[in-house]
């Protein structure tokens, strides 16, 4: 098999965020003045590649630093009580790694919270590279963090592949060109999605 290099999804796809994302954009609200919404909403709309997601959750056309550092401030302070790794995660990488898999990350999340979370979940070591929302100049649905990944480590798209949990990756690997796996066990739900991480892990052993 030759070398891929295999970008994931951080939330909803390795790792089981959802209770923080959903009280890290309240706290963020609350100290906007404006009222909690509901967790189940917020999830619904965190993949929603149709809203802007500053004005949706912020009423801001675009999020700023203190978005970014109250965000960031209740990531670091409940980090180690909310979130989790799905169930086999951590075995799948290992097991990727050791057939020479190149391993990467690309989230709508903050570069600071990302390495936070990975560090804390002990998995931040197996990736060679990451790309966050503050990383470029657009986050997905626009394919800016796939072409930093693919320029970083020096791959071509042919031979990539990218692993999400909603229309945001699925749109933002079409535009590009990479081939595309959807997942089903994170934040929305989908008729034709790979439904275990066992299931994923058999499918791309076999790649």
């Amino acid at each position: 098999m030759s070398q891929k290099l295999i970008i994931f999804d951080m939330d909803g796809t390795l790792v089981n965020s959802s209770i923080t994302i959903a009280n890290a954009i309240n706290y963020v609200r609350k100290n906007l003045g404006f009222e909690p919404m509901q967790s189940e909403h917020i999830l619904r709309l965190v993949n929603d590649p149709s809203i802007n997601p500053a004005e949706k959750f912020y009423h801001a056309k675009v999020f700023d630093a203190d978005h970014e550092k109250w965000f960031a401030e209740y990531y670091t302070k409940n980090h180690d009580t909310e979130l989790e790794l799905y169930e086999g995660i951590h075995e799948m990488l290992i097991s990727l790694k050791e057939q020479g898999n190149l391993l990467a990350v690309a989230t709508n999340a903050y570069r600071s919270s990302t390495i936070e979370s990975l560090t804390h979940l002990k998995i931040y070591e197996l990736f060679d590279g990451i790309a966050c929302y503050d990383d470029v100049p657009n986050g997905k649905p626009h394919p800016d963090m796939l072409y930093k990944l693919l320029d970083a480590l020096n791959h071509n798209k042919e031979h990539s592949l990218f692993i999400g949990d909603g229309p945001r990756d699925e749109e933002a690997s079409k535009r590009a060109g990479i081939p595309y796996i959807m997942v089903d066990w994170g934040f929305t739900e989908h008729t034709n999605a790979i439904k275990s991480v066992n299931a994923l892990k058999r499918l791309l052993i076999d790649v």
